[in-house]
């Protein structure tokens, strides 16, 4: 990757509907060019994808927690499964210390959020739930500084 391809990842995690042609004004290359790069970087697994930012409130899911689950290992392959189903998770990760998963969940009320840690509890075990009452960093890409060193990416 160079400064380009960083740049372009920089607005694109900003906006991932820029246009080509805004990026290749910002860029200052041709627009067939930034195709190519934003191709490139979609074929190396660099670029996974597209998402929209919704306010969650506004659409009446208005309690976020964290749940943190104590799984055995033997657990997890059943427990890996059926959480990936469940859409108020939106974020599930594998962790160290005292629990072994954390969770970030959405749920319209408490009642909701209560009766799935009940699911939980009963299929799995030990929780830990911790309610949001405000966020003050949004989930947000991290920015890439230019390169100081190029790396290659080899075609497929």
């Amino acid at each position: 990757m160079d400064k380009i391809d960083r740049k372009i990842i920089n607005l694109l995690q900003k906006n991932a509907r820029a246009s080509l042609k805004e990026l290749s004004k910002e860029c200052f290359i041709s627009s067939p060019a930034i195709a190519a790069r934003i191709n490139k970087l979609e074929r190396n697994g660099i670029i996974t994808g597209y998402h929209t930012s919704v306010n969650m409130e506004k659409i009446n899911f208005h309690v976020k927690a964290f749940i943190q689950v104590q799984l055995e290992p033997r657990q997890k392959q059943e427990f890996y499964p059926y959480i990936q189903q469940i859409p108020n998770v939106i974020e599930c990760n594998c962790v160290t210390g005292d629990y072994s998963e954390i969770m970030e969940v959405i749920f319209p009320s408490t009642t909701d959020l209560d009766n799935f840690i009940n699911t939980i509890q009963q299929r799995f075990g030990k929780t830990s739930t911790q309610i949001v009452f405000s966020t003050s960093v949004d989930h947000r890409g991290v920015k890439l500084a230019p390169a100081k060193d190029t790396v290659n990416l080899e075609e497929e």
